[in-house]
């Protein structure tokens, strides 16, 4: 277990984290926790900013899911689906220090379907 945790970036929900020791790197997502390597970080930010939201919403148009963009993994039968707001904010947790992202909440982080009386 790692015990000298250096926090690298967050967002509202989820952080990602180095340990000083052993060099881990920790990602943790929503419901999802991942462990790199120095290499398979640098493979899992290089896939993920290389992700194009807009083509995967509209490849899944059609489908009755509110979770469009998959992220593949080794193991056959497992895809990780995303919405597309969840995939900006992956993105920004590895953004390099230079990238700026608002603090603000904007209209698609709130789940709710507006009824006019």
């Amino acid at each position: 277990m790692c015990h000298n945790i250096k926090v690298l970036s967050k967002v509202s929900h989820g952080e990602l984290s180095l340990c000083k020791e052993c060099h881990i790197y920790h990602l943790e997502f929503n419901n999802i926790y991942f462990e790199f390597t120095k290499h398979q970080y640098h493979r899992f930010k290089n896939y993920l900013m290389e992700i194009e939201e807009d083509y995967w919403e509209e490849f899944y148009a059609d489908a009755r899911v509110k979770r469009k963009i998959p992220i593949p993994s080794i193991q056959e039968n497992l895809v990780l689906m995303f919405n597309k707001q969840e995939i900006l904010e992956l993105k920004a947790l590895f953004c390099n220090r230079g990238c700026v992202f608002e603090n603000y909440i904007s209209l698609e982080d709130l789940d709710y379907t507006l009824i006019l009386n």
